[in-house]
């Protein structure tokens, strides 16, 4: 495997896409001081994967990258490229399908780099163990620098070994060495591991079947409980629907009178509003009313002084009808005792007529008692003409107090009705005012 061709683009002093060409043979980059001929040999490093910062002479990987100078902004992005004549097929398997190999590796500032073998990701490992297995890499003694000659020859015999590696062609063995004895004693240590996992589980097992026992009867008795938690559920439920529906009904009947409310509410406001529009004609009319008020009060103090004054009126007529009355049966008593003596007289008198002679005397005697008795009736005749002729006064005096008496009931009344009308009409008043 040959290296064909380095591509470097953005790379340190390298801004534009640079490509340099490494023929068969001697490939030699003659320059001055400060050209770049260094920072080909860490282009080459750099795609070969090196990791360490300093060995590319800066102080983090972000260095690697254009930074800029007076005439040139700085760039972002860094990408070297090497080319691999693969037609003897000595690559790793996973990359032998190919002719030839382009190694890329892409750095973005601040994101880190990623390692592409003909545009398919790759990681970095899988790209040190390709150049290891060809004896070169960015640590390889391959890359001789200034001073290296005299580190090899001063060397130790282990750094000479891995010189020997090198040249051999077993780095790459070493290293998929070291990699699987790691990948065994970490193999090992987490077989330690299931060791003292299995014992753990082993104390765990036997817990587990207790806890097992005791959930299959927890499981069970949780299946009672359940069934009676669902029973007893379901009776909330009916009860909580019927307790719903009662207070969906209410709410709509809350509903409605809030809605009765709002609106007498809306209506007392805009009345409040048109009394308050109306308020000093309101006040004038209270005033009117206040006056109003105390004119009616005199009129009413007037009319109950004049209803006081005829209901004595009325107890008055009242007495002196029951008087009348009385001295009307206490005549009709004396005519009719002066119409049974007459009876009585007429009777004897022509009893004594039947008589005879013989009794001229008894009948001088009961002449005398006629006459006097006719006295005596025509006195009480006239006592009781003037009895009848006092009864006849007082009986057109009765029909006009029993006239009076009624027209007195009359105005007694309406003075009642204006006496309530005026009552209604204060009461009107003072809630008014």
């Amino acid at each position: 495997m040959q290296f064909t061709k380095l591509r470097l683009t953005g790379f340190k002093s390298f801004v534009d896409p640079t490509e340099l060409a490494i023929e068969p043979g001697v490939t030699g980059v003659v320059g001055p001081n400060g050209c770049g001929k260094s920072n080909l040999v860490e282009g080459l490093r750099w795609v070969m994967g090196e990791t360490s910062a300093k060995q590319m002479r800066g102080n983090e990987m972000d260095d690697v990258i254009f930074s800029g100078t007076a005439n040139r902004p700085a760039r972002n992005i860094a990408e070297v490229g090497l080319i691999l004549d693969n037609t003897d097929r000595t690559a790793p398997a996973q990359f032998n399908d190919f002719d030839d190999l382009e190694v890329t590796r892409r750095i973005e500032r601040e994101k880190g780099s990623n390692y592409k073998v003909n545009a398919k990701d790759v990681r970095a490992r899988d790209v040190q163990l390709l150049f290891a297995d060809q004896a070169s890499g960015a640590r390889s003694t391959a890359l001789v620098s200034q001073g290296h000659i005299g580190r090899v020859v001063s060397a130790k015999p282990t750094e000479r070994r891995k010189l020997l590696e090198e040249a051999a062609g077993i780095t790459g063995l070493n290293s998929r060495r070291h990699e699987a004895e790691l990948r065994l004693k970490g193999a090992e240590t987490n077989l330690e591991r299931l060791d003292d996992i299995m014992i753990t589980l082993d104390a765990q097992m036997q817990s587990l079947r207790k806890q097992v026992r005791q959930a299959t009867r927890y499981r069970n008795l949780n299946d009672h409980i359940r069934k009676a938690e669902a029973t007893l559920f379901f009776i909330r439920w009916t009860y909580a629907s019927a307790d719903m529906a009662k207070t969906q009904r209410l709410l709509e009947e809350a509903e409605r009178s809030v809605g009765d409310m709002t609106r007498l509410t809306s209506q007392a406001a805009t009345a409040q509003a048109e009394a308050a529009s109306g308020l000093p004609h309101r006040r004038k009319a209270e005033a009117e009313a206040a006056a109003a008020l105390q004119r009616l009060s005199m009129a009413r103090e007037r009319l109950a002084e004049e209803q006081s004054r005829l209901e004595a009126a009325r107890q008055e007529v009242t007495t002196r009808i029951h008087q009348t009355q009385h001295d009307m049966e206490r005549e009709r008593s004396l005519v009719s005792d002066s119409t049974a003596a007459i009876s009585r007289l007429e009777l004897e008198r022509s009893e004594i007529a039947g008589g005879g002679e013989d009794h001229n005397e008894a009948l001088e005697t009961a002449s005398q008692d006629l006459e006097t008795a006719r006295t005596t009736f025509e006195a009480k005749d006239a006592e009781a003409s003037s009895a009848m002729e006092q009864l006849a006064a007082d009986e057109a005096r009765r029909g006009d107090l029993v006239r009076r008496h009624g027209e007195l009931e009359t105005r007694v009344g309406r003075l009642r009705e204006e006496r309530e009308k005026l009552g209604g009409h204060i009461e009107a008043l003072e809630e008014a005012a």
